[in-house]
């Protein structure tokens, strides 16, 4: 099945690409429902393409808002510059938008959203015989629909199902909620989730005083859906007929993408689910279900926030075996004598003696030793764009010896450090951080795979994380 990913910006393509998406889905500035999320402009959507396309990665671009008039006249620029930008499919849930698409870009694929709620064959073979190559199942499928969707449906109708990520409690995300409470309409891409809200009772010859709907004095979160987990069950969607399973996401950050990808490519590889299973734990995440796939859908109606195992510290930004006072004189290359050293971008706070976990493309975590802490001084939030790795890399490439401080602990976000891996911060793929002191050097710096640590690796911190009001603050 091909693992399709989502890329809220191009930091979260990178990752996505990184660690195995085969196709990436996100939103131009306008047309998507995750309004919230970075996305792109459509002068960013050709560089983003290209570099999809170079790693063997297709690009889905969502239009799949409610379509209201003004927003049909402004769709034929809208998809013949995509067209030209080269994406690879249009995800449209609306009919109207739908037709305009074939008649302007006939070469872009067209792929029914979610959002039209596809839930049989019947309506699948009329959006085939519009042009539709693929439908998106309503979420609200059992895998037997979807099953005798596959057998009825036209052979070459391709199938995408949802496998993992936040669920809506309404069909098909068709809520008025939002817009009714705030004014700010999900289905324009502007939902303020109220669904996760905590809701009271009162009585009406009662003003005043509130009644909590269930024993919980905070109130109750009676719409809260689960997030969906499906990666125990990538055979059974498989055998039912799937052709794309489906990670949602498009407001999450690139550690997020790189480890919900990361954790799939591997099962669909061959990994063995149990063995991968915790990867899904360490990001923040609602209580787990499998949606409609098996039952009815399940709600946290006790439960209004998210947990994680971990916390992510560092993105890893460049590697090199050169010695640091020679790291500007680009002439002179590093030996596999040269101990290593990671180039990090800090997102939260880490300290020298540290034991960290490695998140690397393809592989199982591995553990890390915080040594030789170093800041670059020269590098701060203000003079630089995160987003932009060519900056970082020009800052690493003029740096010179006496541009790092030693430091106790990274505490500066968005700030470049540098650790030491080698004689003094060694790893092992076992699980534990004293084993990985047992390590050799020449495992570390083995000629031939120098960078044991790639760049576009994240660091974690094994820190277990809650945000719920329902909880009791002792527990918190």
């Amino acid at each position: 099945m091909e693992l399709l990913a989502p890329a809220g910006g191009m930091e979260q393509l990178r990752a996505a690409v990184a660690f195995g998406a085969d196709a990436v889905y996100l939103a131009a500035e306008r047309f998507g429902m995750r309004a919230r999320a970075a996305n792109f402009r459509m002068d960013e959507i050709p560089a983003a393409v290209a570099f999809a396309h170079e790693h063997g990665v297709k690009v889905h671009v969502t239009c799949n808002i409610l379509m209201h008039p003004d927003d049909i006249d402004g769709l034929p620029a809208f998809f013949r510059a995509l067209d030209a930008a080269g994406v690879d499919a249009f995800i449209i849930g609306d009919l109207g938008a739908f037709a305009v698409a074939g008649e302007v870009s006939p070469r872009v694929e067209r792929h029914v959203s979610t959002q039209a709620s596809v839930a049989n064959a019947a309506a699948a073979r009329v959006w085939h015989s519009l042009g539709a190559s693929r439908v998106v199942c309503a979420r609200e499928m059992s895998l037997a629909d979807i099953a005798r969707l596959r057998q009825e449906a036209p052979p070459d109708l391709e199938i995408e199902a949802f496998a993992h990520g936040a669920m809506c409690m309404a069909v098909s995300g068709r809520c008025l909620i939002s817009s009714y409470l705030t004014g700010r309409s999900g289905n324009k891409g502007h939902c303020t989730q109220p669904c996760r809200w905590s809701y009271q009772l009162e009585e009406e010859k009662r003003p005043g005083e509130f009644f909590p709907i269930e024993e919980d004095d905070r109130g109750t979160f009676i719409m809260n859906a689960k997030d969906m987990n499906m990666l125990a069950h990538l055979r059974e969607l498989a055998r039912a007929g799937v052709d794309s399973i489906k990670i949602e996401g498009r407001n999450k950050k690139a550690f997020y993408v790189a480890t919900v990808v990361g954790a799939y490519r591997r099962v669909l590889d061959g990994e063995p689910p149990e063995a991968v299973a915790d990867e899904l734990l360490a990001v923040s995440h609602r209580p787990y279900g499998t949606g409609f796939y098996f039952d009815e859908a399940e709600q946290a109606p006790a439960y209004d926030g998210y947990e994680q195992e971990t916390m992510h510290v560092a993105d890893v930004v460049a590697s090199s075996l050169r010695h640091p006072e020679r790291n500007a004189q680009r002439e002179v290359e590093g030996s596999p004598d040269d101990p290593q050293y990671l180039y990090l971008l800090c997102r939260n706070r880490f300290a020298e003696g540290d034991e960290l976990e490695i998140l690397a493309p393809h592989e199982p975590s591995r553990w890390l030793i915080v040594r030789d802490l170093h800041w670059l001084n020269t590098f701060g939030p203000d003079n630089h764009d995160e987003d932009a790795p060519a900056t970082v890399k020009e800052a690493l490439s003029r740096a010179t010896a006496t541009d790092w401080e030693p430091a106790a602990a990274a505490n500066r976000s968005c700030n470049l450090y540098r650790i030491l891996v080698g004689d003094a911060s060694r790893y092992a793929s076992d699980g534990s951080a004293s084993a990985a002191l047992s390590v050799s050097d020449k495992a570390v710096c083995d000629e031939s795979a120098p960078f044991a640590i790639p760049e576009g690796s994240f660091l974690r911190k094994r820190t277990f994380r809650r945000s719920a009001r329902h909880e009791d603050k002792e527990r918190l």
